[in-house]
């Protein structure tokens, strides 16, 4: 069963380790590049994920010009949301960000090593604010 916008939202909202999957623009048909990414998101809002500048993903993403990403669960239900759009604004990621983002998935005891770790050896990064203007969304239900 398709989900309403709120309950799309809502579950997208939540923090799931998402699929981002973005053209690999090298022809032959060959698959887009699909790896798994944190992201960021409020209900009404642009997605942002963060990543390195230099990064091939990064890189995609600026030829592409948008991407997708795609989160789920199995419990208690069968659950999915995807959304794609454009690329809105790609700005220099700052460590208040990369602080926002490891609370948002690591327990708040390893927040700060992990964001001391990451500033330090991750290289300069980038936050790609994303617009959703595509949605697929359902829940199977228990199976």
């Amino acid at each position: 069963m398709a989900l309403s916008r709120t309950e799309r939202e809502q579950f997208f909202a939540e923090p799931h380790i998402a699929a981002l999957a973005v053209d690999a623009g090298e022809g032959g048909g060959r698959a887009p590049l699909t790896v798994p990414i944190w992201y960021q998101y409020a209900p009404g809002g642009d997605v942002w994920i963060m990543t390195g500048r230099d990064s091939r993903k990064a890189g995609l993403i600026a030829a592409a010009g948008r991407f997708s990403l795609m989160a789920d669960r199995v419990e208690p239900t069968i659950r999915y949301v995807s959304v794609e759009g454009p690329v809105v604004s790609t700005v220099a990621g700052t460590r208040e960000q990369l602080t926002e983002m490891s609370a948002r998935y690591l327990p708040p005891d390893k927040v700060d090593a992990y964001v001391d770790f990451a500033w330090q050896n991750h290289g300069e990064q980038v936050v790609i604010h994303m617009r959703p203007t595509h949605w697929v969304s359902t829940d199977l239900g228990q199976v």
